[in-house]
């Protein structure tokens, strides 16, 4: 091997050294942005083709007209790939989610000059002083109770998730309940697999109803199907039902979201469902702690033939906004009168649940919550009054 040959050999080994280099370290960032599906084997595609062609430079199997077409040829379908890839993901994030976290929590902050929170005309009749309950709870109900918490708490910061006045969701809060480090949680009822949680401590679980709330049904504003039947309901989300044509739509897949398992809305159509099987969920990927990849259920996103489901609280904003339409079942449209006096079929108490705390306040607090005032502010909130 001649001196020549063996220069070119060293200047390619030490190019493709940085070529690698540079694309391993773009690897690693698009792992951390959360873009591994697509871009990490672009790269990796990017890397060979551009190999190929620095190693024809070296040792010329083209010539350069010919190296110089292929090479442009190459850049252009890898460009093409890119906006296509990057066109798809635009068009999809175009779509208004829901979920139910989308609350924003320190908007309804207890004492905060900026607060949303309900407030009474006149003063409570309750004040809380000393050992005060330590509350949780979903985060629809945060609203709630943090008027609650203004009308009858010492006035103070309470910060959300580290306070007596937390709302760490509803799965969280059945386990902080269980456990024994609140004295009260705002929930939905429990699910089997929280009863069961709590039957395993030797705990009982105590729930008084404190309001009624909706579970609703919903889809893109622009569906024609205006309501279903629960047995509709039932088949679409066993995977019976699979097109809106069935249903007097149009023919288009019907894309059924559901909520993560023991969320409350998941646990109402669990009970909804009672025995039948519900078909696997829709799930995305979404970047987790240190970079990682986790698949989870996907949020909600209103596609024309998108239907999605949860308590009325939470998606009254989008339906302000036209953006989506609830749909009547078995008839009856969810509104507060209808679900006031029942005839909505899937409307459900919600909850102040205990675990034998001996909290002193607890109880004066549950029968205030039960007051002409609480009730009011169950009201207020936007959700409807149990008394």
């Amino acid at each position: 091997m001649n001196s020549s040959s063996l220069l070119k050999i060293v200047g390619l080994l030490v190019v493709s050294s940085i070529i690698i280099f540079i694309s391993f370290i773009a690897i690693v960032f698009t792992n951390l942005m959360g873009l591994i599906k697509f871009y990490t084997p672009f790269i990796i595609v990017l890397t060979l083709g551009i190999l190929v062609f620095v190693t024809n430079g070296f040792f010329t199997f083209l010539k350069p007209k010919q190296l110089k077409v292929s090479f442009l040829s190459f850049l252009s379908l890898c460009l093409v790939a890119v906006i296509v890839y990057e066109s798809i993901d635009a068009y999809h994030n175009s779509f208004e989610t829901l979920a139910d976290q989308e609350v924003d929590l320190y908007q309804y902050q207890p004492f905060n000059q900026l607060s949303k929170v309900a407030t009474l005309e006149e003063e409570s009749t309750l004040k809380l002083e000393g050992d005060l309950p330590v509350l949780d709870g979903a985060t629809a109900l945060y609203p709630l109770y943090s008027a609650f918490v203004q009308a009858t708490y010492p006035k103070k910061e309470y910060e959300i998730y580290h306070s007596e006045v937390m709302s760490n969701k509803t799965t969280d809060a059945y386990q902080n309940l269980i456990k024994g480090s609140v004295d009260i949680i705002f929930v939905a009822g429990p699910s089997e697999r929280q009863l069961n949680q709590a039957k395993n401590r030797g705990v009982e679980l105590k729930l008084t109803p404190i309001g009624r709330e909706a579970f609703v049904f919903f889809v893109n504003a622009k569906n024609p199907v205006e309501g279903l039947t629960i047995q509709q309901i039932q088949d679409i989300y066993s995977g019976k039902i699979t097109n809106w044509s069935e249903v007097g739509g149009k023919k288009e897949d019907i894309r059924a979201f559901q909520r993560p398992a023991d969320s409350g809305s998941q646990t109402a159509l669990e009970k909804l469902m009672g025995d039948i099987p519900i078909m696997a969920a829709p799930t995305e990927d979404v970047v987790a702690g240190m970079g990682g990849i986790i698949e989870q259920t996907a949020n909600y996103r209103n596609y024309k033939n998108a239907i999605g489901y949860s308590f009325r609280y939470f998606s009254m904003d989008m339906i302000h906004n036209k953006s989506i339409r609830h749909l009547k079942i078995d008839g009856v449209f969810p509104d507060k009168e209808t679900i006031r006096n029942n005839q909505y079929p899937i409307s459900s108490e919600f909850y102040a649940v205990t675990a034998g705390t001996t909290n002193p306040n607890v109880e004066a607090f549950i029968e205030w919550i039960l007051s002409k005032q609480g009730q009011s502010l169950v009201e207020n909130t936007g959700y409807v009054p149990i008394n």
